[in-house]
């Protein structure tokens, strides 16, 4: 972890600095005497300009490392402190942002002549850099690596700890210990530190298979412990009346118990599911991640992120430019290619349909590798190619520049929505209105993420301090119920903590109809006074006739203010067909209103699918999902999709 970072002037002004452990003086002061007044330590050439923080040498004083990069127009020092004992290898990575951050957001203050005060407040956008940074390493640290014993098997260990690792639910060992009736406190989760919130498994959460029970077969077993084979049992079943299908149990061992005639639908509520749930239990979220609160008391949606790497992202892309500019530089991939065919090109001539036709293939097959459905692509091709046929290129005007603001314009257009996505507005609207429930549905095929996206929807609007009724209408998945259910008692926690609205699951099991459910919970919902009704549904294939008629049927009895579908970003050219089946599957009269994109932070700059589901339908995207969190949930910065999407 960092003891301190400071940015400075040249002549030893301090604009910004961050301590997080007490520091002397004479550390920076050494520094700038050693290297910049007295040359000790002399930089490599290459990095004489404002390049990469790599390129500087390290200057270590007592027990500690100072890595550090300039801004030489702009005489700016920025230094990093930290422990030499530590080995933090996204220093200089962070080093290399704040400084192109920094420079982008104040630089204009800083060229002031004898400006001594920098008015700002950069400790949002260094906290960002440091949390992101951290856990991307502490992703990487936690990967667990495969080593070999000579004197066994091959085993997967974790080297972050040296604590025995807990064992896996329905993998137990070959032996039972006296004390395995004994409550563990191995099943209570891990609060996730203030500092980062890795996707990963945490220290001590990685499992690894412990060895059977000595390659004993399951026959031998059942005639060791009294039961009778396969053969007897057939005998013996044969005389009498035949049943039907046994359900089956799995005992403590992992072993399938079938003469126990116990249900296996655990949806009903016990006694057990009553009892009060312990707050140490749920991992607490950092509001002000995900978020901020407005004078009037509104929750929105925090974009800090896609801020900061848009900033990045533009520097990059000014630093590649200038990099081609260069008459010794080599035309790149991608939208550096589409520029090279053009360089046969005079300035001031009017473009035709000739000169665009490579142009148009390069930036196609560019689209195409963002994950843009081919439709969508060549949709977009013919609108940069109207826009550019008969237009004159100025006399100095570059190519690359003209055809990227060409694509920017086309981009933005079609994924700008035409009607306001103010979510909490229309909430309030119909409450204060019509004196009802305001009701959103959640639809999409299987395995997209419905229900986390619903925990996650959910915890937004109980930061609004709305009251919600959550009803369970997947009725066929096993197991959904009981998901939804460990979310309702999560959110629940959350907000007795933080004293928000109150938030109930409405559920009747497996096996029902479940448009009759989300009508039920809709009028319970208004006869109890809740504000929101959010209603998972089942999962289904869209190319599945019968399985897509039944959403009509739900669509006449549930009555949703609001139908989101939620698609995957990783779904690829699916994604049009997808779009398509469950928009035109509610009836004539009724259609989606609005995505939400999952698993965003698994694809990087491959976002594509946002253009295709949304060239598709012509229906914006309203949310988009970055984690596995209840907080991660982020609002569309078209601006930000764009520059990935041209990256």
């Amino acid at each position: 972890m960092l003891d301190g970072f400071e940015i400075l002037t040249t002549s030893g002004v301090v604009l910004w600095s961050k301590s997080y452990a007490p520091l002397s003086s004479s550390l920076i002061n050494g520094f700038i005497k050693d290297v910049f007044i007295e040359e000790k330590i002399i930089p490599s050439s290459a990095a004489a300009d404002d390049t990469t923080a790599s390129q500087h040498p390290s200057y270590k004083k007592e027990k500690y490392t100072l890595r550090w990069a300039s801004a030489k127009d702009l005489g700016l020092i920025f230094v990093a402190v930290y422990q030499s004992l530590l080995h933090l290898s996204w220093v200089d990575k962070l080093l290399d942002n704040i400084r192109l951050l920094f420079v982008d957001l104040y630089g204009d203050q800083v060229k002031k002549p004898h400006s001594t005060v920098v008015e700002c407040s950069f400790d949002d956008y260094f906290d960002q850099q440091v949390k992101e940074l951290e856990q991307s390493a502490d992703a990487s640290q936690r990967a667990p690596q495969i080593v070999r014993n000579h004197q066994g098997p091959t085993t997967t260990l974790d080297l972050n700890t040296a604590e025995p690792l807990p064992p896996i639910p329905g993998v137990l060992s070959g032996r039972r210990s006296p004390t395995s009736a004994a409550p563990s406190t191995d099943a209570t989760p891990t609060s996730t530190p203030d500092t980062s919130r890795p996707n990963t498994p945490l220290n001590g959460h990685l499992l690894s298979a412990k060895p059977g029970r000595g390659g004993t077969s399951r026959r031998a077993r059942k005639a060791a412990s009294g039961k009778p084979s396969a053969v007897e049992g057939f005998k013996e079943k044969s005389v009498g009346k035949a049943k039907g299908k046994q359900l089956r149990r799995w005992d403590a061992d992992g072993m399938a118990d079938e003469d126990r005639d116990v249900p296996l639908d655990y949806s009903a509520t016990s006694d057990t599911d009553s009892r009060p749930v312990s707050s140490a239990g749920v991992e607490p979220v950092d509001m002000a991640a995900s978020g901020t609160r407005t004078s009037k008391g509104q929750y929105i949606l925090k974009d800090l992120d896609d801020e900061v790497h848009s900033i990045l992202q533009n520097a990059n892309q000014k630093k590649e430019e200038s990099e081609s500019s260069k008459p010794t530089g080599v035309v790149g991939s991608s939208l550096g290619a589409i520029s090279g065919l053009f360089r046969n090109v005079i300035g001031g001539k009017a473009l035709t349909k000739q000169d665009l036709e490579k142009p148009m293939k390069g930036m196609e097959d560019l689209l195409l590798r963002k994950n843009v459905a081919r439709e969508a692509a060549v949709r977009l091709c013919e609108g940069v190619e109207r826009e550019l046929i008969g237009k004159k290129t100025g006399s100095f005007e570059s190519i690359d520049t003209l055809l990227r603001a060409s694509l920017s314009t086309s981009l933005t257009k079609l994924l700008t929505p035409t009607t306001s996505l103010s979510l909490l507005t229309s909430i309030t609207t119909t409450n204060t209105t019509h004196h009802r429930p305001y009701t959103i549905s959640i639809v999409g095929v299987n395995g997209v993420g419905k229900s986390t996206s619903l925990s996650k929807l959910a915890f937004f609007l109980l930061q609004n301090n709305l009251s919600l009724l959550i009803a369970a209408c997947d009725t066929f998945r096993s197991g959904a119920v009981e998901q939804l259910r460990v979310h309702a008692r999560n959110l629940k926690d959350l907000s007795a903590r933080e004293h928000l609205a109150k938030i109930e699951l409405y559920e009747k099991g497996y096996g029902k109809d479940a448009a009759h459910i989300a009508r039920d919970a809709v009028a319970y919902a208004k006869d109890n006074n809740f504000d929101v009704v959010l209603i998972d549904t089942a999962g289904r294939r869209h190319n599945d006739a019968r399985l897509m008629s039944s959403l009509e049927k739900f669509a006449d009895l549930a009555r949703p203010d609001k139908i989101l579908m939620v698609g995957e970003a990783l779904v690829g050219t699916d994604s049009v067909m997808q779009a398509r089946a469950f928009n035109t599957a509610f009836g004539a009269k009724r259609g989606l209103d609005g995505f939400i994109i999952s698993k965003c932070d698994t694809v990087g700059e491959m976002v594509g699918v946002l253009v295709s589901m949304v060239h598709a339908t012509g229906i914006p995207v309203v949310f988009l999902g970055v984690g596995q969190h209840y907080g991660d949930l982020r609002t569309v910065n078209v601006g930000n999709v764009v520059g990935l999407l041209m990256s």
